[in-house]
């Protein structure tokens, strides 16, 4: 018996440039199918070795972050994904967008920004914390969600999820950074700081930086960054990659999937990979127009929730999507036995970010005449040039039998009440999700497995 294996990567770049860039296109392409301490460490501060720049502080692995600040991030990401994801969405194609890898990207620039600039990233990102709790506060999320891919059932060896959230700052060698600019990012973000010439050879550092997109997402995204993206003007560019492999807790039986017709928003079906879970004691929820199931996988803090709206109800559904209402949904849910059919799919999805963040209101950090990054360098004035964000999603059958066996012991705990069944044989929203914390890591909607 083997299991449904989800296989994540996503990433996020933000280019930095200083007066004057090649202008680029915004797009949203569209989708393929396919130990605690309470201090610092110091080391020797902006030492170089071997093309990389350290710091003078280590990463802090015991943020003093409230409860409070906490929640109030989570729900300020969470407000951030649903307005952009209402920005790029389109009706035709699949898409998945990773909120928490864009916030984390642009967080960074943050702590660079001035005046009227930072607030408006703040307004871009929701942000409603102070500047000097955001960055401790992302931080504990972080910490977080490193703690909770460590913690697997005793029987899962040979199973799959592996969880890597890593960030990186590549500068201009010889640059004058300031050092409370890169000492934040060490101490709250623990982004690894690169040298790269980008002003005699910005093709060798573009190059330098799509492999370690490559190697950070296990060779599953590759020449993130086109030609021409990087020029002789480009002085940072800050990344984030997120590579997500996992097993779902329950298994799903390979040799139950079928063809069967998937709804189409056009009226017409396509026959698809249909995968079925039979009897599993499953958070779940119906509404006045829609379904709700909640699947766990093998590490038990992080989940996939599908919102499954009623035929012909998808558009009018994800149009009223909010934190609210998501929220709403997530309290309803509540443990049934549930017979599940769940089309298998695989796509990506690429945007330049630039539009949608102006929308939302941080226009003015892309222009030279109106940004104020003066909190990352006094040498040139910089702005952002290109915000590029990738997402790719595989959910096909995969896995061992040792999760398997772990499955009829908690069936033990299932209600015996009938199984409710939910066959998602037309569009439908999902939401890969850090339980203990809210953060939802992955989003998107699937109309054509």
């Amino acid at each position: 018996m083997k299991k449904i294996l989800t296989l994540m990567i996503l990433f996020s770049i933000l280019l930095i440039s200083s007066c004057q860039s090649i202008p680029q296109e915004t797009e949203t392409i569209p989708t393929e199918k396919q130990e605690p301490m309470e201090e610092t460490q110091e080391t020797p501060p902006h030492s170089q070795e071997s093309g990389m720049v350290k710091s003078s502080v280590a990463r802090e692995t015991s943020p003093k972050v409230s409860p409070d600040q906490l929640s109030i991030l989570v729900q300020d990401n969470t407000q951030f994904g649903m307005k952009f994801f209402e920005l790029i969405r389109t009706d035709g194609e699949n898409v998945i967008f990773s909120p928490i890898s864009i916030s984390l990207a642009l967080s960074m620039t943050l702590a660079g920004a001035e005046s009227s600039t930072e607030q408006a990233m703040k307004e871009a990102l929701q942000l409603s914390l102070l500047e000097e709790e955001i960055h401790p506060a992302f931080n504990a999320i972080l910490l977080a969600i490193e703690k909770s891919q460590e913690d697997l059932p005793e029987d899962s060896e040979g199973s799959k999820f592996q969880l890597n959230i890593a960030n990186s700052i590549w500068t201009q060698t010889g640059y004058d950074f300031k050092e409370i600019f890169m000492d934040t990012l060490a101490r709250h973000y623990g982004a690894g700081i690169y040298n790269v010439n980008f002003m005699e050879d910005p093709e060798s550092a573009r190059l330098a930086i799509n492999d370690w997109i490559e190697e950070e997402t296990e060779e599953k995204i590759k020449d993130l960054i086109p030609p021409g993206a990087i020029n002789t003007l480009t002085r940072l560019v800050l990344a984030n990659a997120i590579y997500f492999n996992g097993s779902w807790r329950y298994p799903f039986k390979e040799s139950a999937t079928t063809q069967a017709p998937f709804k189409l928003l056009d009226g017409s079906e396509s026959n698809v990979d249909m995968m079925t879970l039979s009897g599993e004691s499953l958070l779940y929820s119906k509404g006045e127009n829609y379904q709700a199931v909640q699947l766990p996988y093998l590490s038990p803090d992080f989940v996939m929730t599908i919102l499954v709206p009623d035929e012909a109800a998808f558009l009018d559904f994800e149009s009223s999507i909010d934190t609210e209402k998501l929220g709403n949904i997530l309290n309803e849910l509540s443990f049934r036995p549930v017979n599940l059919k769940m089309p298998k799919f695989d796509f990506s999805t690429s945007v330049n970010a630039k539009d949608p963040l102006s929308t939302l209101g941080m226009e003015e950090a892309f222009f030279a005449d109106s940004a104020d990054f003066s909190g990352i360098t006094d040498l040139e004035k910089l702005y952002i040039s290109d915000v590029l964000h990738k997402a790719t999603i595989t959910v096909d059958e995969q896995g061992t039998e040792a999760a398997a066996a772990t499955v009829v012991i908690m069936r033990a705990e299932s209600m015996p009440a009938e199984p409710i069944s939910l066959i998602i044989d037309r569009p439908f929203l999902f939401f890969i999700r850090h339980e203990s914390s809210g953060t939802i890591l992955f989003m998107g909607h699937v109309v054509e497995p």
